[in-house]
């Protein structure tokens, strides 16, 4: 892992692979490693060359007052275009996983010279809060469950990780390897401080980001081929998010993954990496 940086900012990546064909990963509401490694590793066979990257107030790229963010949706969309560039200059395929795929959609339209291709993961076509009157919100249930929960002690490494096992498990998701991934980000998150550690786990800088304006009327103008991923079992953004994102996107492909819910599941990387190295 190393750095880079754009437009003042610092922003953490890792590369897989060594070609000329750029694929930047944009996290979702954790760090980078919301992109599982076995997608990484499968993408840059396929001859790509794969970066992640975590967004600002998250792992090891800038970090500032995750409970206050001095910035906006927009200019994590501007980021991604200027990492693209970065890169080489080449328009980059895009993909953006969960609250991460909001910010891959506005960087399509605004930065539309930046992306070749565009993969959006168990994402939606609104901003967080409450959800156009045509598509389905959180489940009610699960998020009661959810939120029932007392927080852990966010210094407290095993806490954390047992905190979001559990969440894991709610949503429908491995809890094991939820497990294993919290205490990856708990490591290799800068300092210990309770509103860091709950930003990277939780993806608290989200709640409290300026989103407008909104952006679902703009996406037939995304003219890039573009793959929608969806969980059949996501409690968190229904499938039915998806479903219309692929609607509304002009030629894109749904893919609708029967078994999985909101994370990429370990069985689904083969099918995915297939289907986003089929984009171009």
């Amino acid at each position: 892992m190393t750095t880079v940086d754009v437009g003042g900012i610092t922003l953490g990546i890792e590369s897989f692979g060594d070609d000329d064909a750029p694929l930047v990963l944009l996290a979702g509401g954790t760090t980078m490693l919301s992109w599982p490694d076995a997608l990484c590793e499968r993408l840059a066979a396929g001859g790509r060359r794969v970066v992640r990257y975590d967004l600002r107030d998250s792992g090891h790229s800038t970090t500032r007052d995750p409970e206050a963010p001095a910035y906006t949706l927009r200019d994590l969309a501007a980021d991604a275009a200027a990492l693209a560039d970065a890169l080489g200059g080449t328009p980059a395929h895009l993909a953006g996983i969960g609250v991460g795929g909001m910010v891959a959609q506005v960087a399509a339209l605004d930065h539309p010279g930046a992306f070749s291709a565009l993969t959006l993961v168990g994402t939606r076509a609104v901003a967080p809060g409450p959800p156009d009157d045509d598509l389905p919100d959180h489940d009610r249930a699960t998020m009661r469950r959810l939120f029932a929960r007392p927080l852990p002690e966010w210094t407290d490494r095993e806490a954390v990780a047992g905190f979001v096992a559990a969440g894991a498990q709610i949503l429908g998701d491995d809890p094991h390897a939820a497990r294993a991934l919290a205490a990856r980000i708990w490591d290799r998150t800068p300092g210990t401080t309770p509103p860091v550690q709950m930003a990277n786990q939780l993806g608290m800088v989200f709640s409290r980001l300026d989103c407008a304006p909104r952006w679902r009327e703009r996406l037939p103008e995304i003219r890039v081929p573009t793959l929608v991923v969806h969980g059949r079992r996501d409690r968190f953004f229904p499938v039915g998010n998806g479903e219309a994102l692929a609607r509304e996107i002009p030629g894109a492909r749904l893919l609708v993954l029967e078994q999985a819910a909101t994370a990429l599941p370990d069985a689904a990387v083969g099918e995915v990496a297939e289907a986003m190295l089929a984009l171009g």
